[in-house]
């Protein structure tokens, strides 16, 4: 076992030393493939995105996928390093992408290669484009395996998900998220005369309280309450004499499950009623939830617990992930990986701890899975 820890220890090392800024692989993406030269490839390139997609069948039970991304954010200033030139101190290896989310990928690529049997088929799904529209990335793949049949039962997507310990978290699902584009309608006037004027900031102000940090939905077990979340607001010329003719208003929604555009609409119909105002909505991502029960759920909650001691809790908490693709497709899938404190910060790191324990994680699963 100690060999295998540092194979996955030097895979993820290389993983770093590609500058694979989104969405560019830089070659990241054709070297698991030839690290997994035991597997099946299928390609698909579109929009300058990679993904690849690698399978082998073992038997005919489940479909079991990992899955995840090798782009990263730039690196931005503030490094004590080279971003991309992994450096090891006190037991931590500092690198952009190191929690987000090569850690996660050399934990099931090596995981991959050291299957010598399962029950079904494994599989993985990279891409070079999840930091950024996602437009060409595993959505993309995903409509594919779907043409050929080939869509997985389960699947894990390797985000770091942990909080304060390494095996504390398992996102069972995330919330989507919906952007407001508000405007109330007024007419522009003098401030010494506001009888000759409307003004929408007036007309707004006693309702805000029905608008900004409300609850939309009452959450359940798996999702906290969907809120509306008012992240800006201006009108006027930014001068003294002259009342606004319109007052715009943005806002942001993470729904649950329980929340839908058009139950937002009607919320604002119901608290702007009597005022002339239009609305946008756009929806960039769209809840999903995994029921607690799926097999995949239960099964990596005990290989955590079996190789951490820990019990995770099963969160829905955060942004988003290209999990959400997975969900629309009817996929039973979890997130689990490091622990989530420094991604997208300067100076990116995680232990050389947390690798190994995930690759016993990952490989704990398969063995068991069937």
């Amino acid at each position: 076992m100690q060999a295998k820890y540092l194979d996955v220890i030097d895979l993820f090392l290389k993983l770093l030393s590609f500058e694979s800024i989104t969405p560019d692989d830089a070659g990241s993406l054709a070297y698991i493939r030839s690290y997994l030269e035991e597997y099946e490839e299928i390609w698909i390139n579109e929009g300058g995105v990679k993904n690849l997609f690698l399978y082998k069948k073992f038997g005919e039970g489940d479909h079991l996928c990992f899955a995840g991304h090798v782009d990263v954010v730039p690196p931005g200033k503030g490094w004590q390093t080279d971003p991309f030139t992994p450096v090891i101190k006190e037991g931590k290896i500092y690198a952009r992408g190191a929690q987000d989310m090569k850690g996660g990928v050399a934990a099931f690529v090596q995981t991959l290669r050291d299957a010598k049997s399962f029950n079904g088929t494994l599989s993985l799904l990279l891409t070079s484009d999840e930091e950024g529209e996602a437009t060409y990335g595993t959505q993309i793949m995903l409509k594919h395996l779907e043409e050929i049949g080939m869509l997985p039962d389960y699947c894990i997507v390797a985000e770091p998900t942990c909080e304060e310990h390494f095996g504390d978290a398992i996102k069972i699902g995330r919330r989507g998220s919906i952007n407001g584009y508000l405007t109330i309608k007024g007419r522009q006037g003098h401030a010494a005369y506001p009888e000759k004027a409307l003004n929408p900031v007036h007309k707004i102000a006693p309702l805000l309280v029905r608008l900004a940090g409300v609850n939309l939905d009452e959450g359940d077990d798996n999702f906290a309450p969907s809120q509306m979340v008012i992240t800006d607001i201006r009108g006027g010329m930014e001068v003294t004499n002259v009342t606004p003719g319109e007052l715009k208003i943005m806002f942001n929604v993470r729904n649950s499950t329980k929340t839908t555009q058009e139950d937002i609409q009607h919320h604002i119909e119901k608290v702007l009623e009597g005022l002339e105002y239009t609305l946008k909505l756009t929806q960039g991502s769209y809840p999903f939830v995994t029921d607690r029960a799926s097999k995949v759920v239960e099964m990596i909650d005990h290989s955590i617990e079996r190789v951490t001691g820990i019990k995770p809790k099963l969160s829905t908490a955060g942004g988003t992930s290209d999990a959400r693709f997975m969900g629309a497709y009817g996929i039973d899938v979890v997130e689990f990986g490091v622990i989530n404190d420094t991604i997208h910060a300067p100076n990116e790191r995680t232990s050389i701890d947390e690798i190994k324990d995930l690759y016993r994680v990952f490989s704990d699963l398969v063995n068991r899975f069937s």
